[in-house]
């Protein structure tokens, strides 16, 4: 597994790849680093995400979720809604106007994660943020 910093709105996070995504976490390593911006999630809940609209990784579902933990980064390679990353800092169902959606769950937060919630709160109230992945080792 790899370790990754993300720095979104201020605040520092590591992250660590998930084993059951292999090839979303090889694709997206050969990003790095990757800079977008994060808005509040639509219709999810508590989560942040990235739009990437038409844009393709390369990756097709591994161990795609619909239900994400709090601290859980996933990606979705699009089909019903745009491609994007979605991050869930609190209660989350990943969806879209089209409904249900499931994402492959390729990082997972290890540090950080009592800062979820202000990441959140700073998303929601202040929009559009920052957001840098880099690798760690």
């Amino acid at each position: 597994m790899s370790r990754l910093q993300i720095t979104a709105a201020g605040l520092r996070f590591v992250a660590e790849t998930h084993p059951d995504a292999p090839l979303t976490v090889a694709a997206f390593l050969k990003l790095l680093p990757y800079r977008q911006k994060i808005i509040h999630v639509r219709w999810s809940g508590e989560g942040v995400w990235v739009p990437l609209g038409d844009w393709k990784l390369g990756v097709d579902f591994e161990n795609h979720t619909a239900h994400p933990s709090r601290g859980d980064i996933l990606f979705y390679p699009g089909g019903y809604s745009e491609t994007e990353i979605i991050w869930a800092y609190g209660s989350c169902s990943f969806a879209s106007k089209m409904g249900q959606l499931a994402g492959n769950h390729f990082l997972t937060i290890v540090e950080g994660q009592e800062q979820l919630a202000a990441l959140g709160r700073k998303v929601l109230w202040e929009g559009a943020q920052d957001v840098v992945f880099e690798l760690l080792d």
